[in-house]
């Protein structure tokens, strides 16, 4: 931030000297050509009125000396002729051919006509630039001849280029001066910026060791600062007293249920027959509240933390997780299906792949009709590592998919039983993985559950193990916030 603000304030900086230097070097710059060409001029009418008085009264002599004296105070160069070119004096030899074509110079010949003031001309001879200047001698009204003055402009040439360098080495003075000014000013303004920056990079990973600095930087930053100090505080207070509730929820709530579906059990030997669909409810009912506050309690300790993700082996997640799971969807008559070569590792929050596959395998297991058959399978492209759980029951309709992930909502038809947590816990839980979670209609109806995954170091083999008869059952915990349909 410090080097865009300081590049900021060196851009404008650099645009005024721009706006101001170079207008102010072109005007001095014609300005001086025109001083020179205002000097050049008088000069040259001083030495016509000379000359007019000089042949008037028939003092050629004087003439030729005055030429010579002005020569060389001018440090140019001086000549005079009469009203037909020819060459009266001069301050620097000619030859004869020279001196044939001097009424043919346009600015002389102009001068020649009679007409009133200097003609001026511009010319580069050896390499040098030379200014001409030529005026009319007159007496009276009787035209005498003409003057020409011609004086080299590198004199004019040099004081304008030591205009553009004091120009130019005053302005990178300045720019000097800006760049200090401006450096101490942007370090003012960007230094703390870049505290509360670090501190929002801090707060982000769930802690806020360091406040940011609230006595450095403009007055905005500064109660910028402030005001970010004072909600990470609260968020700090927050995150702390929902650690603490998801502790001591765990106690509280958990073990008066446990205690109460224990009673149950118990009542169930001494209920009449007409009064046992109410026990069955009530167990029901107590499951159903089990399994919501493991799914709420879920939700409190994957929220309370930061979860970065790490590579997962999602090959031998799948196994472990199909075999638990296989026991179970025999007893319902449903058969499970493991598909698909092997993906390798893929990145995901500790923990999160067996949650997302317990609560989508017990989603599938609620809907799937008898012999009928759920579908895990696994696929690597070249973006995702993906994970797909397709059954056979009802499915949903568009608009029930587009609601699906929204905690405690449950499709109209969906099973007694569930308590709308379990698509829910797998969206937050993929998300937090960097994933992405989708439901799609499955060919030939039922529904398609989509896991991608950022695919880590791919490990790959030729086959897999078949799967042995399974030997334990799925937690209890890991299933119990399902049931979306």
């Amino acid at each position: 931030m410090t080097r865009r603000l300081l590049l900021s304030y060196l851009t404008l900086a650099a645009l005024v000297l721009i706006c101001l230097e170079f207008p102010l070097g072109y005007v001095y710059t014609r300005a001086e050509r025109e001083r020179a060409t205002n000097a050049a001029t008088e000069e040259a009418e001083s030495v016509a009125g000379y000359a007019a008085l000089s042949l008037a009264y028939g003092r050629p002599k004087e003439l030729a000396e005055r030429v010579d004296i002005c020569a060389e105070r001018i440090g140019g160069r001086l000549l005079v002729v009469d009203s037909s070119g020819t060459l009266l004096a001069t301050s620097h030899p000619l030859s004869r051919d020279q001196q044939a074509g001097l009424a043919q110079h346009p600015e002389i010949a102009a001068a020649l006509l009679g007409g009133d003031g200097a003609n001026v001309r511009t010319s580069t001879i050896g390499g040098v630039q030379w200014l001409s200047v030529a005026v009319p001698v007159r007496h009276g009204a009787t035209l005498h001849g003409a003057v020409r003055l011609t004086v080299p402009t590198d004199a004019i040439a040099n004081n304008v280029h030591r205009v553009w360098l004091v120009l130019g080495l005053g302005g990178l003075g300045v720019l000097a001066v800006v760049t200090l000014a401006a450096f101490a000013l942007a370090r003012w303004i960007g230094r703390p910026i870049l505290e509360l920056e670090r501190a929002a990079h801090t707060l982000a990973g769930g802690s806020l060791s360091t406040p940011a600095s609230v006595t450095t930087g403009p007055p905005e930053v500064r109660s910028l600062a402030a005001t970010f100090n004072r909600t990470a505080a609260l968020l700090e207070h927050l995150l702390a007293s929902q650690s603490a509730f998801a502790g001591e929820a765990s106690h509280q709530l958990k073990t008066p249920l446990a205690a109460l579906r224990l009673r149950l059990d118990n009542m169930e030997p001494g209920i009449p027959p007409q009064m046992r669909g109410n026990l069955n409810a009530a167990m029901t009912e107590t499951d159903r509240l089990a399994r919501m506050v493991e799914g709420l309690l879920a939700f409190a300790r994957m929220e309370e933390t930061a979860l970065t993700p790490e590579p997962v082996d999602l090959d031998r997640v799948l196994q472990d997780r199909t075999l638990a799971w296989t026991g179970l969807y025999a007893r319902e008559g449903v058969r499970l299906v493991l598909k698909g070569n092997p993906v390798g590792t893929a990145l995901a929050v500790p923990g999160a792949l067996e949650q997302i596959l317990d609560n989508l395998l017990s989603n599938a297991l609620r809907v799937a009709p008898t012999r009928s058959v759920v579908t895990v399978s696994r696929r690597l492209s070249a973006t995702a590592a993906e994970l797909h759980v397709e059954d056979q029951g009802p499915g949903m309709t568009a608009e029930q998919r587009s609601r699906a992930f929204d905690r405690f909502w449950r499709a109209p038809d969906a099973p007694r039983g569930g308590t709308g947590l379990g698509l829910a816990l797998v969206q937050r839980l993929t998300l937090a993985s960097g994933g992405e979670a989708l439901l799609l209609p499955a060919p030939g109806g039922g529904l398609r559950a989509v896991i991608r995954l950022q695919p880590a170091t791919p490990r790959r083999s030729n086959s897999l193990p078949s799967l042995p008869h399974p030997r334990r059952r799925p937690a209890v915990g890991a299933c119990t916030a399902a049931g979306k349909r």
